[in-house]
């Protein structure tokens, strides 16, 4: 772990941040930490030390990142998003989860043209959908994108977020026969982050993980890229092993199986289409191969530079690696 960053005073300063953030929105929807600074301080420890969770601090971080952007154009704004900005880079360091490299075969890598699809009309939003297998660095490769193009990112527990803040704020005393109108809950919450997934697209640039969200996308006409990222199952078992906490291979390798069979399921059930056929995405990536950045470069060749945000993107990796930039 990197001696020069005080995890405590780093754990400080994003609780900090989201109370800005907060104060700054003046509704709880901008609020990510609801308990004391204490007790989410200790939490966040806790985070930045256990490979397995490290996917939690993301999604809380670039949920306060989402809620930040919402403020451009404010007075607050710059100073919100210097001070992310900051303290992203700081958690890259840290040698969990949230900023490792993943993994990767340089050896296989071959790079690809892509050509990006001219889908997108003046006034549409790049919206960009990833599915991903478990173990395959996915949720980093999302992550890591949304950051390099500076616009949202959502995840499950995101939008879980999301749709419990909404719910504080209009809690009353309904039943859940008449909070879900009926419906089964898992179908409820299914059509309400469809709505919400929806508006997201009509409304904003941004990165959205699973949630059936291309094919929820497609059947409302809403323009998309749509991206599925796996890696050999070898792979994912490795990278299981070292980001969580059971250490037998029998039982991973049973555990990853499982979540396969349950998101084919899932995906079928609610799209009526097969999770992870190559026919219906734009791009299939073998995270193995090219790991976190390399698949983040081989997503963003596949964007089209009509969006102002890729150009940006494409133009600060090509001064990144000009030694005469730097």
């Amino acid at each position: 772990m990197d001696s020069k960053i005080d995890l405590k005073e780093l754990a400080g300063r994003i609780y900090d941040l989201d109370a800005k953030v907060y104060k700054a929105l003046g509704s709880s929807m901008g609020h990510v930490f609801y308990g004391n600074r204490d007790d989410c301080i200790h939490e966040m420890l806790t985070l930045m030390q256990e490979r397995k969770n490290a996917h939690a601090l993301r999604s809380d971080l670039a949920l306060i990142g989402n809620m930040a952007r919402s403020l451009k154009g404010q007075p607050e704004y710059k100073a919100l998003m210097v001070e992310y900005n900051e303290i992203l880079q700081d958690l890259k360091k840290l040698p969990t989860g949230f900023g490792e490299n993943g993994i990767i075969d340089r050896k296989l890598a071959r790079l690809n043209e892509a050509d990006p699809r001219k889908r997108f009309a003046p006034g549409d939003h790049l919206v960009i959908c990833i599915s991903r297998a478990y173990g395959c660095s996915g949720s980093n490769i999302g992550f890591q994108l949304a950051d390099l193009l500076r616009i949202n990112y959502y995840d499950v527990e995101i939008l879980e977020k999301e749709d419990e803040a909404q719910r504080l704020e209009k809690e009353d005393k309904s039943s859940d026969f008449i909070r879900y109108h009926g419906l089964p809950k898992r179908d409820a919450l299914f059509f309400t982050q469809s709505q919400k997934i929806r508006e997201l697209a009509r409304k904003e640039d941004l990165v959205i993980m699973g949630r059936c969200a291309d094919a929820i996308l497609a059947r409302s006409g809403i323009p998309h890229v749509s991206i599925f990222i796996t890696a050999p199952m070898e792979q994912r078992i490795r990278h299981a092993l070292q980001t969580g906490r059971d250490k037998d291979r029998k039982k991973v390798l049973k555990q990853l199986k499982a979540q396969d069979k349950w998101h084919r399921k899932y995906y079928r059930f609610y799209t009526g289409r097969s999770w992870g056929d190559v026919s219906g995405y734009d791009l299939c990536i073998n995270s193995a191969v090219y790991g976190i950045e390399g698949s983040v470069g081989l997503i963003l060749r596949l964007l089209p530079e009509s969006f102002r945000c890729v150009r940006e993107a494409k133009a600060k990796i090509e001064a990144d690696s000009d030694p005469a930039e730097n």
